[in-house]
């Protein structure tokens, strides 16, 4: 054995938190390793960004990642266009990075305006989607999936239960009668609050 650990989703984020900053972009850490930074940490391959990104900045990014990553220019000029999702891959060892394209949607001005700036040991400074705005995006992902995914579930809850009284909750319920998923915020509440 060679004590050598496999590559991870952190080891891509502590490559390209800097690169993302340094060609100007809005953007910020979401999915399961925001989840995992902000409350009860699982592992994942996964790396999740939400970014707000025209053609310029695609322009930008990809010349910046360009002898490092593989980036599919025609599908990420479709998703900044549309705003859709696209890969950043690194080629040496098959892991890839979801860029999620924010829009004008509450959601996307939700994990926007809210996010912080965060700095993670062996990583640096990084900008993470914030409790709030993850614990709605995670139940609209919820909701939209068919309320399936335990993934999605554990991880809402984990974050209520880590932020405990730092959690705004009436504000919470506001937003999340916009988003439309004010019976699942319910329910996850006191399933947190039960858990303790």
């Amino acid at each position: 054995m060679t004590g050598r650990r496999e590559p991870s989703a952190f080891d891509l984020l502590e490559e390209l938190a800097p690169v993302l900053d340094g060609v100007g972009l809005v953007w910020m850490v979401g999915g399961s390793v925001a989840s995992s930074i902000l409350g009860e940490p699982r592992a994942t391959v996964d790396l999740d960004l939400a970014v707000y990104l025209d053609l310029d900045g695609l322009d930008r990014l990809i010349e910046a990642v360009d002898t490092r990553f593989y980036v599919p220019s025609t599908s990420a000029r479709a998703a900044v266009e549309g705003y859709g999702s696209f890969n950043i891959i690194d080629p040496s060892t098959g892991l890839k990075v979801d860029l999620f394209v924010l829009g004008p949607s509450f959601l996307d001005r939700c994990q926007a305006e809210r996010r912080r700036r965060l700095t993670l040991a062996g990583i640096g400074e990084v900008w993470v989607t914030d409790p709030t705005a993850q614990i709605l995006r995670k139940l609209h992902w919820y909701r939209v999936g068919g309320e399936t995914s335990g993934h999605q579930w554990r991880d809402v809850v984990g974050l209520v239960r880590s932020e405990g009284s730092e959690l705004p909750r009436e504000q919470l319920r506001a937003d999340a009668q916009v988003v439309g998923v004010q019976d699942l915020l319910e329910e996850a509440f006191a399933e947190a609050d039960q858990i303790g």
